[in-house]
């Protein structure tokens, strides 16, 4: 086994993947919809040479269990911190992609105590917009359409027509490679319907219908990064801007020529960013009354501005 591989544990009666590499200060690396912790195969291995990381495949992907439950992003936010607890790391800063961002800003929000950093990275949760196919995904009847059209034989013949393109020089759309990748590893129906459920938790036909956005006040206590690549065509790039305007003292990080994958697309600038980010911010400690005032104070504006 090298560095980064894959490795397992069973919690609470559920084989879960995980890749594991490097000491120092934590970093929990979470990824998105129909993806696995194999998202992380380049950032990870860079940011192990300064800290522990932890990488891991979220329930019902990559070498998780894929059973019939409860895939909210409460319930993954719980799952990770059970991880967490089982391997002994304390605390860490949590870096979230796509859908990976709204269970990261979860797990800040129920075990504030367990966070240091937020590292929100073309993040899920921040606004309605998605892509047409994720909202098409979630339509009732997907399930008997999704077996046809991720069919093992069509991607491996698209495959190889990418391949044959790019040694010509041609361009291929990266962004729509990796969501074929990322979606044919749905192969068998247990991966379908695990996949089918996290979706439905978090995106109807109008978009994304959970919001971190009336919550972000709260994580100014929290050192927070927000990373974008301006080119992205699953989450629009403003949700970006917007969640740095909600959270007070947050950074913000666009990068240009990138769309929505930056940890396979631009590895290299995402894994400094965060490697630099970790070491110039000093982690966040929960305190409860600091938590309480903010609560008091966003109910006080509320009530003002409902009797103006």
């Amino acid at each position: 086994m090298t560095g980064f591989d894959v490795r397992h544990l069973t919690i609470n009666g559920q084989q879960i993947g995980y890749r594991l590499a490097g000491e120092g200060p934590a970093i929990v690396l979470i990824h998105g919809l129909a993806s696995s912790s194999a998202t992380w195969r380049l950032v990870g291995p860079r940011l192990a040479a300064r800290h522990t990381v932890l990488a891991v495949d979220l329930l019902g992907h990559g070498e998780s269990a894929k059973p019939r439950g409860d895939y909210s992003l409460g319930a993954h936010a719980s799952g990770i911190r059970d991880l967490m607890v089982a391997l002994g790391i304390e605390r860490a800063t949590f870096v979230g992609h796509s859908f990976g961002g709204g269970i990261a800003m979860q797990l800040a929000y129920q075990f504030p105590e367990r966070c240091e950093r937020l590292v929100l990275v073309a993040s899920g949760g921040l606004g309605k917009e998605v892509t047409p196919l994720l909202r098409a995904v979630a339509l009732p009847g997907a399930e008997f359409v999704l077996p046809l059209v991720l069919h093992a034989r069509p991607h491996a013949v698209l495959l190889g027509l990418a391949a044959r393109l790019r040694r010509l020089g041609l361009r291929v759309d990266e962004a729509k490679t990796e969501m074929w990748d990322n979606y044919t590893s749905l192969t068998s129906p247990a991966g379908r319907l695990a996949f089918l459920s996290t979706v439905r938790e978090v995106i109807d036909l109008a978009g994304q219908r959970v919001s971190a956005n009336e919550k972000l006040y709260l994580a100014a206590a929290i050192p927070t990064l927000i990373v974008w690549g301006d080119r992205d065509s699953i989450i629009p790039v403003a949700h970006g801007y917007a969640a740095h305007e909600a959270v007070p003292g947050s950074r913000l990080e666009i990068l240009q020529g990138s769309g929505h994958f930056l940890p396979r697309q631009d590895a290299e600038r995402l894994s400094d960013l965060v490697d630099d980010f970790v070491a110039t911010t000093e982690p966040a400690t929960a305190d409860d009354r600091a938590f309480q005032a903010a609560l008091r104070q966003a109910s006080a504006g509320a009530q003002a501005a409902s009797h103006t």
